[in-house]
């Protein structure tokens, strides 16, 4: 291949065999990942890996009926030709990253799987100059017409709308438990025990670039610590809070945005204005916490944020005090 040029082929010089042999290749992929989907949701979401096995099933039997075709009119012989190898062609998601999406994010992939492929074939048989090629692209948009319709069906027999708000219900905790307490629980570390030393700090020398050194390093040090003592608590295996790095990643993030709040300010080179900015930060940080508890954790938003604004002013005043003195 020449550098600087793309060795991928358009999709207005294939052949109708050529096409043909895409359009096979693009449903065994397709059949592929619907089984990915269905297993990873299987234990979880049985209603759903149901309505993925019949799709699977349904990209089978429009992959053996284009095999058919392509039987009657060049023979037996397949060219190997896939989505890579075509410039423009819709991509797929690669299928490692099954294992991290979630049911509503799988749901809206597989919508838009179907989507993609009908809206292509449709646009290519519409710049298609040749009858025979404009026909057999119309029936390929018809075909993942199909599909959609197909889905739609298989959801209403096995998705009902019980199972659809169980499995809803089951995907909103599976998510609370792996990202919102773990991330909230960060938040508030980061947020609240990194008020003493940042604003001792403050008022103990009243540098402002110290201040922020020593806010950075505190901010950065819990994020680290509280990601590891996360990551390696619970594997998540008899718990259900799912995966270990992912809860790690959330908490160790949080902690340190939290922390960071109130330690940016004192980039500001004035004391009291960058003082001042950073407990305005402070207390929105601390709504915001009481706000994420309400939202997710069903606590009272008014219950949450007396406990988070009275725990933070202890630790703020005490800051102060040890600071000042």
């Amino acid at each position: 291949m020449i550098p600087g040029f793309s060795s991928r082929r358009r999709f207005n010089d294939l052949s109708e065999q050529e096409v043909l042999a895409l359009a096979i290749s693009s449903e065994e992929d397709d059949a592929r990942i619907y089984r990915l989907y269905a297993e990873r949701l299987r234990a979880g979401y049985p209603a759903s890996a149901a309505v993925f096995d019949g799709m699977a099933a349904e990209e089978d039997g429009h992959r053996r009926q284009l095999i058919d075709l392509h039987r009657s009119r060049f023979g037996e012989v397949i060219p190997l030709l896939r989505r890579e190898h075509v410039a423009g062609f819709h991509a797929r998601r690669p299928v490692w990253l099954v294992e991290n999406l979630s049911l509503d994010t799988i749901r809206a992939q597989a919508a838009e799987m179907e989507r993609e492929a009908g809206a292509f074939y449709a646009r290519a048989a519409a710049r298609a100059g040749d009858a025979a090629t404009r026909r057999l692209l119309g029936d390929l948009a018809a075909a993942e017409a199909g599909h959609q319709d197909t889905a739609q069906a298989l959801e209403e027999e096995h998705l009902t709308d019980g199972a659809r708000a169980d499995e809803d219900h089951a995907a909103r905790r599976q998510f609370v438990l792996t990202y919102v307490q773990p991330g909230l629980a960060g938040l508030m570390d980061g947020s609240v025990s990194t008020l003493a030393p940042i604003f001792a700090t403050a008022f103990a020398t009243q540098d402002t670039h110290t201040t922020f050194l020593v806010g950075l390093a505190a901010s950065v040090g819990a994020g680290i610590s509280m990601g590891f003592t996360e990551a390696v608590s619970d594997d998540g295996q008899l718990s259900g809070r799912g995966s270990p790095i992912k809860r790690g990643f959330a908490t160790g993030i949080m902690t340190t945005i939290g922390g960071l709040g109130h330690a940016l300010p004192y980039l500001i080179p004035h004391f009291w204005t960058a003082t001042i900015t950073a407990i305005v930060i402070v207390f929105i940080e601390l709504w915001a916490i009481a706000w994420i508890q309400s939202r997710y954790m069903d606590t009272p938003f008014f219950r949450a944020a007396f406990q988070v604004v009275l725990g933070g002013a202890l630790v703020f005043a005490a800051g102060v005090l040890i600071g000042g003195g």
